[in-house]
């Protein structure tokens, strides 16, 4: 794997703690050290990267949904002193570097439990939207939090293979009470196509668009976002 920069520390950070920590052999090294490590250049190809991968979608994959990446079960939690002894200052009390904890909150899931967005014939919605998001604290304990697709970040949206669609609101009226101006006041995720029923085509189609499943978000070790969806 050919990484440079903040990924190049992390690695010797995660090799150093290794062998401070624990006297496994190499053959016995933690999938969750090959999940961290894979993830922060982007999941290049390799055998190792490939099966580390494959363990992430794994866990996201209902049911159950796990934590994608276990921090607690790579051998990193070597503190303070085993810091010391392996020469890196930059560990901290709970046994991490800054580079593993940007990768740690770099990671957002969303499970879409029900989307639906049927089209009325009189151009509006019937909207129905059960999600919730799941993250790590700062003590790198995972939680699940309410949320909503329309209202999720743009990635979302293009995790799923939605689109983004603009929120507008009436600035200006005329006397008679007719909008004059409408301004973008945001953004809203969007599933499925336009039509009546949830179809471009025959308004006789009622079937509504659908979406359930999971989507993960993370960050490589130059900031750039990627993003995954197992849908079910």
């Amino acid at each position: 794997m050919n990484i440079q920069g903040s990924i190049s520390a992390l690695c010797l950070s995660v090799a150093a703690t290794t062998l401070v920590v624990t006297a496994e052999p190499a053959d016995a090294y933690p999938i969750d050290c090959a999940i961290l490590l894979c993830l922060a250049g982007g999941f290049p190809a390799s055998a190792e990267c490939a099966a580390a991968k494959v363990e992430m979608i794994r866990r996201i994959t209902p049911f159950p949904i796990e934590p994608p990446l276990q921090l607690w079960n790579c051998p990193m939690g070597g503190g303070s002193g085993g810091a010391a002894i392996a020469g890196l200052a930059s560990f901290g009390p709970d046994g991490l570097t800054p580079e593993v904890r940007q990768y740690r909150y770099g990671i957002e899931l969303y499970h879409i439990k029900y989307y639906s967005r049927t089209r009325n014939q009189d151009g509006s919605y019937n909207v129905q939207d059960i999600a919730e998001s799941g993250a790590y604290d700062s003590e790198g304990d995972f939680y699940w939090s309410r949320a909503s697709f329309g209202h999720g970040p743009a990635w979302l949206a293009g995790a799923v293979g939605g689109r983004r669609e603009p929120v507008e609101k009436c600035v200006s009226t005329s006397s008679d009470g007719t909008c004059r101006r409408y301004e973008t006041v945001g953004y809203t995720n969007v599933y499925g196509s336009t039509g009546i029923g949830g179809f471009t085509g025959a308004p006789t189609s009622w079937t509504p668009n659908r979406l359930r499943g999971v989507a993960i978000r993370y960050l490589d070790y130059q900031g750039n976002e990627r993003a995954e969806f197992v849908s079910y």
